[in-house]
């Protein structure tokens, strides 16, 4: 197929491009290289441009014969979200809806959208399995959410199919160690571990120690980022084949707190991390953890790097082979 990688460029994105392009896809990234790298894109071409840029995205579809379009391209930081509400409405939905529309004026009905476990909010059970009330408590999961309206509406009324990926915490690196996760600035916990094992960082900020988990801190449902593109190519596959929309949950099922996480890094690695204890982010749920039996009952999907061990290794390996370290 011919594909369009919308945030081809960022990390989960080149992920992605590359999984394509070597199972005999044709991809095209468009990123604005805001928070993407364009020497991420190793596969296929690059345009670089903004889908708040209609001509364009008309452009594009009409020089380009497209099968289907994934979207990786959207603001994702919580904190920041609250901070500032309209630069996520205007990136998240608004922008969204320039790119869905271009697709439904060029016949272009394949929609993969990356959505977010944040739409759950605070959950009232765990694990979260799709049934599971949908009340985001921050803009972040706000936006996400009502694009998930938007594309029930467009299925229905322009026979627009998608498929929305929930995802929970998206981490590791590339197992050949070609891509990895490079952010500026670094706001996810594993890279922000790795760069004080490494030196690059002298701590590592534990926002909240009063949560009500074991051990005060926030715990999480961490994904290889691998598996993760596995799910939405086997979703695009699903999507074509049946012509129908839905919407996944993805992640290990397995849910690791801060603490956690930073004794992992040090079996991992063998060094341990100083960690300084801040007050909590808004926005922050206490506990996020996935069931994704949905998604491996529909798509046969079957994660192959579930071990924490095996994501931080992967991770760690990216950081020593492309950064400074001890």
């Amino acid at each position: 197929m011919k594909l369009l990688v919308v945030g081809g460029a960022g990390f989960i994105g080149s992920h992605m491009v590359k999984m394509l392009a070597l199972t005999g896809h044709e991809v095209v990234t468009l990123d604005n290289l805001s928070t993407g790298h364009a020497d991420a894109v190793h596969y296929g071409r690059l345009v670089v441009g903004d889908i708040a840029d209609t001509t364009l995205l008309d452009r594009l579809f009409e020089s380009e014969r497209f099968d289907a379009v994934l979207h990786f391209a959207a603001f994702s930081l919580v904190a920041e979200s609250v901070a500032r509400p309209a630069a996520y409405y205007q990136n998240n939905v608004y922008n969204t809806l320039n790119l869905l529309n271009a697709m439904v004026r060029h016949g272009v009905l394949s929609f993969i959208f990356s959505s977010s476990a944040a739409i759950f909010g605070d959950p009232l059970r765990t694990p979260i399995d799709e049934t599971h009330p949908q009340s985001p408590i921050n803009p972040y999961g706000r936006s996400k959410l009502m694009v998930e309206h938007i594309l029930r509406d467009y299925d229905f009324a322009y026979g627009l199919r998608s498929v929305s990926l929930r995802y929970f915490n998206a981490a590791g690196a590339d197992p050949q160690g070609e891509l990895g996760e490079r952010h500026a600035p670094e706001t996810h916990l594993i890279p922000l571990i790795m760069q004080a094992a490494s030196g690059r960082k002298k701590n590592v900020t534990v926002f909240g120690k009063d949560y009500p988990t074991p051990d005060g801190t926030c715990v999480r449902d961490y994904i290889h980022v691998h598996d993760l593109c596995t799910a939405h190519l086997l979703s695009l596959e699903w999507m074509l084949e049946t012509r129908q929309s839905a919407q996944f949950n993805l992640g290990n099922e397995s849910g690791f707190s801060v603490l956690d996480i930073i004794n992992a890094v040090r079996d991992v690695t063998g060094i341990g991390v100083n960690a300084i204890y801040s007050e909590r982010r808004m926005g922050d749920p206490a506990i996020l953890v996935a069931d994704a039996s949905l998604a491996k009952r529909t798509l046969g999907w079957s994660p192959q790097f579930s071990s924490i061990d095996t994501i931080i290794g992967h991770a760690w390996r990216w950081e020593l082979a492309h950064f400074c370290h001890r």
